[in-house]
């Protein structure tokens, strides 16, 4: 049921029913008055009667006789062959004189009278009157059964309460709990009223949360570590202009350290918005053949190495046109640094089934089998003196590999020997 208020509302009402049925079933059945009984179950309650009246005494019988009332309103009374109560040792011979066994009567009094059986010895006359006493008998006899049916409807809205509480109290934990900080903490609800929708929308703002928290952290990280290198380097460019003759060569030097940390903090922003906030992307349909071939154009027409581009025709994949322009750049790029002079480089892209795949070759000396998924990672150099000879930060890859991953596809490294090789899947649209 998917509305909490249209499952209270029926709980109510069944449990109402309920209650209705069950007290009008044990008014009608306990109070039920028996005028008639069969010779059997007269000759059964006969018997027990006076096993319990021979075994324990007239305290037995009393309680064998208040059974036998539970069961059907009435006084009961076991006499003896001279017509003598058995308990009090009253004379009540009157009461069945005139009467045989299975029979009933009423008195001049309105009472019912009912001649239960007789065995020669001893026999059973059940006694009430119906006109005059019976709501007094009904109220204190009807009780237990009431009671009876009070804990069943209790013990249906008590489930009622927890089938909406317990979940209640689930969220309010898993909320404190991802506020003091374990950001892993769902709460993984399978209702399907409001509680359900609550907790699933929390979920999701964790899952953001989680995500936004961790780039944060990672990226106040990789920040506070890769910019002491180039803060560095700029301090002493400054210092050096001051001091240096050529004051032309150290304002070139200076300029080219700030190029740097410009570099690098644009990079840095690229990777944080590859794993922001979904919404600020905008998915569209994209010709990927045509996007491809536009990306090495402009890397043909930055100076980059020679590029053999082979692209199959008409590839439509679904996602932020921005955002795969800046993957496809990237792993462009990053080939080209490393690719020899003169032999071109590959780019080349086809379709298989649903899925498009993007390869990009180069001629380099490639990288060690163990940092083929490491690659992956901000900041990783396989060459820790890369940044001085090629200008990289370690962000190309990690951006790329971020991007995919949005948009449901995979991006991973093989070496080509020689060379590196990388592939990117997306599926088509």
């Amino acid at each position: 049921m998917r509305s909490i208020t249209a499952k209270i509302l029926l709980w109510c009402f069944g449990v109402l029913a309920f209650s209705w049925v069950a007290f009008l079933a044990v008014s009608r059945v306990v109070t039920q008055p028996r005028t008639s009984t069969g010779a059997n179950a007269g000759d059964r309650e006969l018997n027990s009667a006076i096993r319990a009246y021979e075994i324990g005494g007239a305290d037995q019988l009393k309680g064998n006789l208040r059974n036998l009332r539970r069961s059907i309103f009435g006084s009961y009374f076991l006499l003896d062959a001279q017509g003598r109560d058995v308990v009090t040792g009253q004379d009540r011979a009157a009461l069945i004189a005139g009467v045989q066994p299975g029979e009933s009567r009423v008195t001049p009094s309105r009472d019912i009278l009912f001649y239960a059986a007789n065995n020669g010895r001893y026999s059973l006359v059940w006694i009430s009157n119906w006109v005059s006493v019976p709501n007094t008998i009904a109220l204190r006899d009807l009780i237990p059964y009431y009671l009876l049916v009070l804990v069943a409807v209790t013990a249906l809205f008590w489930l009622l309460a927890r089938n909406i509480a317990a979940p209640i109290r689930n969220l309010a934990k898993t909320v404190d709990r991802f506020g003091a900080g374990d950001l892993a903490v769902r709460v993984d609800s399978r209702r399907r009223d409001e509680i359900g929708n609550l907790s699933r929308a929390f979920d999701r703002m964790a899952e953001r949360i989680a995500t936004l928290l961790t780039a944060e952290r990672q990226l106040l990280q990789d920040i506070s570590h890769e910019l002491r290198s180039p803060l560095a380097r700029l301090s002493f460019a400054a210092e050096l202009i001051r001091t240096a003759d050529d004051r032309d060569a150290a304002v070139g030097r200076l300029k080219k350290e700030i190029a740097r940390l410009t570099n690098l903090v644009g990079a840095l922003i690229q990777v944080t918005r590859a794993e922001g906030d979904p919404s600020l992307h905008r998915p569209e349909e994209i010709q990927l053949d045509e996007l491809v071939l536009e990306v090495v154009e402009d890397c043909r027409g930055a100076g980059e190495r020679e590029i053999a581009a082979s692209v199959e025709q008409l590839v439509i994949v679904r996602g932020d046109r921005e955002l795969l322009r800046r993957a496809i750049e990237n792993v462009v790029r990053n080939a080209a640094r490393y690719n020899p002079g003169a032999i071109p480089m590959e780019v080349r892209l086809t379709t298989d089934g649903d899925t498009a795949q993007l390869t990009v070759r180069d001629y380099g000396p490639g990288v060690p089998d163990e940092a083929l998924d490491k690659v992956f990672q901000p900041f990783y150099r396989v060459d820790d003196s890369r940044d001085n000879t090629t200008g990289g930060v370690g962000l190309g890859l990690s951006i790329a590999y971020r991007a995919i991953g949005l948009h449901h596809g995979r991006l991973w490294a093989e070496n080509a020997h020689p060379g590196l090789r990388v592939k990117m899947e997306l599926p088509v649209a």
